[in-house]
């Protein structure tokens, strides 16, 4: 017997949380997120027709709607998926497929998951947004027309299986061009002066020049003077100051946070969110928003009284930056302030601890502080040292929400105390061009330009990383030396130091396959990749949204001048797109050595391509690029592969770099051996790295029947495969025990890999 209301929502999880707040008579059901979508194919936006979506039901999802249609007969259906445009889009779908009137069918949404939110929705329902769905529409079709069009002229004239898209083409080329930057970067020298005093009481005090110096040269004639010199303090200054509290997180800042003082990267963040909204903890994590309802205000005020005091009050309302901002009507807060500990596992506990220490902070008072600056003079020098120091007075919102570093207390000085100079020190440094992206500083830079909507940002970080276009790694840096000047006793002493000029950690940067795609695409398709044009674009499905412009128009205006640039680039060869760059020739043979983008990616090529000799290939060196790479470097390379040595059967080792790094190969086995040089590793260490290899696998490799059917262990636990499927052998068996007839019914008995479709958030 079916009930008398039917909540259908996207995910299980949430409809756990809301059967907890509704009545006996209401069943919640969940969709399982899109029940419809575009099939990959081409013709599923029908062009000549106003770009009509032909939607298919998902394989996956037929069972859901059959139960979905099941529970339905009789009932009041009430829609109840996110309210942004991408569930209002599922709400319609729902509709469309259970054969719902769209014009009256109830439609509840609510921005966090609580009994008194159910219920004001359950008491103002309205009927499906169809401007809302309309945008949503726009840009799916866009997104499928930029992809299905663009994509198959960069597998033509670049390379095979690779992709396009509206927003990550355009995020792409922003780590592309910083990299740039970075490269054409001119390193200029500067030394920085530091100097160590000790006063009376054996206390050490730092200070430093608040200049930079040019040349070796003049910070010794500095030194010099100080080695002369008495220093005395010329001048105290005390100021106060005061820090206050960010906003409340929106869905950008969260991403930003969370990467910043976490490690998440976005995508863990929304994942993670994600489940604290669905058990009803947090409000709705995709907002642009940064206000607070006054309920949560008046909560959150008797909170702050009550646990720190009325002197860390101070109520605040913030303005939502973006212009745009239409998802959420609130930031990201917890729906129960008083709450402070909460989530699933220590990764949620983590977010939700963050979200709650910014939105209490955000009704909190500012830090008050004392900044103290000493001026120091030295007698025989014009040049001034300082010395700073900063303590909080009172902490203000910094008791929830901490501080970097710690207090920096000076000791009691007055004006006219002498100082001993325990040693001085100037050191150089080599300047660096603008900082790599990280993948929240590439949050924030989306953001700021009004590409994307900050809803997306995670899935666009994770699909150019993903797609080969952009790493997030370290990067070694270039062997530099600096010179170093120390004054201590009276005597200079000048030496130096090894540095790794340019060495990063956990940035991003782009792959060679990322720079060319994004060279071709600034070329051929300039307006696509064009910064204000993609932001244009995301206002304008604002104006569809607001029903200030139809789809229809939009997509027209649109997709013209973009399908003309398709058809002109038919004319682009695929030699212009290799950027084929001669570096010399090869002294031996005399042809020429070329480094350039092939059909697998970058590579070095000696000689041309002719009718009677084809021209030998190699890999360009590890950390080199097209634009960098050096005659030398690239002769070495056409050593590879190399002989290393053999083994004790008589196989020859050898060793070479392919597509996952540097390798040796003996027979048809093949042995990573980073971060190890294949021009330079020793029989002896190929030889070991051999038997490691062997090892590993005979350990893993538990039966082999013989008909493909094998018992491995994985690093989830024993299976049984047969090369295209896999089955988990149960904790109890020991798989040494496992006969082939067993193995046969465990992988019969296997689920088929089941396949989905990603909710793409708008």
């Amino acid at each position: 017997m079916s009930s008398k209301n039917l909540v259908i929502v996207e995910s299980p999880a949430k409809a756990k949380t809301i059967e907890k707040y509704l009545g006996k008579d209401y069943t919640v059901k969940s969709s399982m997120g899109h029940i419809r979508g575009l099939p990959s194919k081409d013709g599923s936006i029908d062009v000549a027709r106003n770009f009509a979506p032909k939607f298919e039901v998902d394989t996956d999802k037929k069972k859901v709607i059959a139960a979905l249609k099941t529970a339905a007969k009789g009932a009041t259906v009430w829609l109840a998926s996110d309210e942004d445009r991408e569930g209002e889009a599922i709400a319609w779908h729902i509709a469309e497929v259970l054969k719902l009137d769209p014009k009256t069918t109830k439609r509840i949404a609510f921005h966090e998951i609580t009994k008194p939110a159910l219920d004001e929705a359950i008491k103002n329902p309205r009927i499906i947004d169809m401007p809302l769905v309309e945008a949503q529409q726009a840009r799916q079709a866009l997104d499928y027309l930029v992809g299905f069009e663009l994509s198959p002229v960069l597998w033509r004239k670049v390379r095979a299986g690779l992709s396009a898209g509206r927003v990550q083409s355009v995020a792409v080329r922003l780590v592309v061009e910083r990299e740039r930057e970075i490269e054409a970067h001119a390193a200029e020298s500067t030394f920085k002066l530091t100097a160590v005093f000790t006063l009376n009481d054996g206390t050490e005090l730092p200070a430093e020049s608040p200049k930079k110096y040019v040349g070796a040269a003049e910070v010794q004639k500095i030194l010099e003077a100080f080695a002369k010199s008495k220093f005395t303090v010329s001048a105290i200054d005390q100021k106060p100051g005061t820090r206050n509290p960010s906003a409340p997180f929106t869905t950008s800042t969260l991403q930003q946070e969370a990467s910043n003082r976490l490690g998440y990267s976005p995508r863990y963040t929304m994942q993670l969110a994600q489940r604290l909204y669905e058990a009803g903890l947090i409000t709705y994590m995709r907002t642009d928003s940064v206000n607070i309802s006054n309920l949560a205000l008046g909560a959150m005020t008797d909170y702050i009284k009550r646990e720190f005091g009325e002197q860390y009050h101070q109520i605040r309302t913030f303005k939502t930056k973006s212009a745009g901002a239409q998802e959420a009507h609130e930031a990201i807060r917890p729906t129960d302030v008083t709450k402070q500990k909460a989530g699933a596992d220590a990764a949620q506990e983590k977010l939700y601890s963050l979200i709650w220490r910014r939105t209490l902070a955000s009704q909190m008072t500012p830090a008050k502080l004392e900044k103290t600056i000493i001026t120091i003079d030295p007698s025989e020098s014009k040049e001034t040292l300082e010395a700073k120091g900063e303590i909080v007075v009172f902490d203000g919102f910094l008791k929830v929400y901490g501080r970097s570093g710690e207090d920096t207390l000076l000791p009691p000085l007055a004006t006219g105390d002498t100082l001993q100079l325990l040693n001085a020190t100037g050191l150089e440094s080599l300047s660096r061009g603008p900082a790599r992206y990280t993948e929240a500083s590439l949050v924030r830079k989306l953001e700021e330009m009004g590409i994307g909507r900050p809803s997306t940002y995670a899935s666009t970080i994770s699909t150019i990383q993903s797609r080969d276009y952009v790493e997030r790694g370290d990067i070694e840096g270039v062997p530099k030396e600096v010179q170093k000047l120390v004054l201590e006793k009276g005597k200079i002493a000048a030496s130096k130091e090894a540095i790794q000029y340019g060495k990063d950690s956990g940035k991003l940067y782009p792959t060679e396959t990322g720079k060319v795609v994004t060279d071709f695409l600034t070329k051929h398709f300039a307006e696509v990749m064009d910064y204000d044009f993609t932001k244009d674009i995301e206002e304008e499905l604002d104006d569809i949204a607001d029903r200030k412009k139809d789809r229809v128009g939009v997509l027209k205006h649109f997709y013209g001048p973009f399908h003309k640039l398709v058809e002109d680039s038919a004319s682009v060869s695929r030699a212009e797109v290799a950027q084929a760059r001669e570096l010399g020739a090869d002294p031996k043979s005399g042809k020429p050595i070329i480094a350039r983008f092939g059909r697998y990616g970058p590579m070095l090529q000696k000689g041309e391509a002719d009718d009677d000799n084809k021209p030998d290939f190699a890999p360009l060196p590890a950390g080199t690029t097209l634009d960098n790479v050096t005659l030398e470097q690239a002769l070495e390379m056409f050593k590879l592969p190399r002989t290393v040595g053999k083994t004790k059967d008589g196989e020859e080792i050898k060793a070479n770099i392919g597509r996952f790094g540097p390798y040796i190969q003996v027979g048809k086995t093949f042995v990573s051996i980073k971060p190890r040089d294949p021009l330079t590793i020793t029989e002896a260490e190929a030889l070991e790295l051999y038997a490691a290899k062997l090892k590993a696998d005979a350990e893993k490799n538990v039966a082999d029947f013989g008909d493909g059917i094998k018992v491995l262990k994985g690093r989830f636990g024993p299976y049984v495969t047969d090369g295209t499927k896999n089955a988990k052998i149960p904790k109890e068996t020991d798989p040494k025990t496992v006969s082939h007839e067993q193995a046969k019914k465990l992988l019969a008995e296997a689920p088929a890999k089941k396949s989905f479709r990603r909710r793409k958030k708008n």
